[in-house]
Formats: C-alpha cells, structure tokens, sequence
C-alpha cells in the first residue's frame, strides 16, 4: 500500500469515527443537556446501564463544567460530524483542513480536565458525584479506555492534517 493508500485508508477510518459519533452524540452524550423528555425510556435506561457498568461519574451525575463540554459537543462539534463524514469519505477535499485542526484542538482541549478527572478524583470523598465512580485503579483505567479514543483520534487528525503534504496548502501567488 503506498502513500495514496495509507492516506485513503486513514480518511475512511476518520468518515467512520465521525459517522459514528452522530449517534453517539445525539441518543447519548446529550441526555445530559436536553430535556429528559426527549428520550425514550429504553434510551435512558441504556444510559443508566452504561454509568452503572462502567462507574461512569461524569455521565451518571454531570458536573456544570462537563455540561459546558456537552453544550460545546452540541453547538459545535455536532454539525460538523456530518460535514467531516463526507469530506473524509469522499476523499481529498483539501478545504477540510482548517475546520479539522479546529474540531481537533476543540476535542483534545475538552479530553484533558475530563482525563484527569477520571484518573485523578477521589469520588468516594467528592460530594458532587455522591460517592459514585471507579473505586479501583483498574475501573479508572477501563473508563478511560471509553474516552481515550476521543482523545487520540484527534490528536491522529491533527498530525495528518499538519503533516501530510496533500493537506497543506501551497499559496498561489499572482505573477506580475
């Protein structure tokens, strides 16, 4: 497989990721910040599941700051899955380039107090989480395995978007 290869197959797991966090996005990171009516209870037990399963604190019992991360996701980031889908599957749309470094430093910024929260917290004393969260340091790894991803796939974005030479611009410069 040579470079065109290596660089298509790379746009086709990048239209995947955001294809994939269209869903993900809209039935699960949003019941957080929308209405609960707007989720049928099937939906909303899955959510429940998930917390439970996986001690997720942030999800189970949402802090004003990761709500602020969602309502970015929301405003931000969720309608530009759809355009990143297509640009990515497509394939060579060279104009992806700037709104690709801005949703990956976006992604990457959000992932690091969120990171730290689940590696470093003490749940069981922290108010806000009412004692809910990963008590072992292999729960904490387990859940950071869930929100790793949304952070090296980005940061996998942000280097072919820098580093590939068919991502780079060349100025065009008038001849006088």
């Amino acid at each position: 497989m040579g470079i065109l290869g290596a660089r298509r197959s790379l746009e086709w797991l990048l239209g995947f990721y955001f294809l994939s966090h269209v869903p993900i996005t809209l039935l699960f990171d949003l019941q957080s910040v929308l209405p609960r009516d707007f989720y049928p209870i099937q939906l909303r037990n899955l959510l429940k599941w998930y917390t439970k399963e996986f001690k997720d604190p942030l999800m189970q019992y949402p802090p004003v700051w990761f709500k602020s991360f969602l309502f970015g996701e929301l405003v931000f980031q969720l309608p530009f899955f759809p355009i990143a889908t297509y640009a990515f599957f497509k394939g060579g749309c060279k104009w992806i380039r700037t709104p690709a470094i801005i949703y990956s430093v976006h992604t990457m910024t959000s992932l690091i107090p969120i990171l730290s929260t689940l590696l470093w917290e003490d749940f069981s004393k922290t108010s806000a989480f009412k004692g809910q969260g990963p008590k072992t340091f292999h729960e904490r790894l387990v859940l950071m395995c869930v929100y790793a991803p949304y952070f090296l796939i980005p940061l996998m974005l942000l280097l072919f978007m820098l580093r590939s030479p068919y991502y780079r611009y060349e100025e065009k410069r008038k001849k006088k």
